[in-house]
């Protein structure tokens, strides 16, 4: 362990659960909009880009809750560097 506190799993899920959403939407639409015949073809790409982006947006979201549970954890830097409350 690094010393610093783990990232808030709920808060991960409670911040992604709309973009997971709005993913599986673009899913389905790319799969429904696709000609019979080429739903492969034609809806690949834009299944690809959609879960590119929730990829992305995942892993953005952990790792600023990485920094606010790290950020959280040190006090102030008005409280650490004030000369009163340092020992005499």
């Amino acid at each position: 362990m690094d010393g610093f506190p783990k990232l808030d799993r709920n808060e991960l899920r409670e911040r992604m659960r709309a973009e997971f959403e709005r993913m599986l939407e673009k899913v389905a639409d790319a799969v429904d909009d696709a000609p019979r015949g080429r739903w492969i073809r034609d809806s690949e790409e834009p299944v690809r880009d959609a879960l590119d982006h929730f990829r992305a947006v995942t892993y953005e979201t952990a790792l600023q809750l990485k920094v606010d549970a790290a950020e959280a954890a040190f006090p102030p830097s008005g409280q650490r560097d004030n000369p009163a409350t340092l020992p005499s």
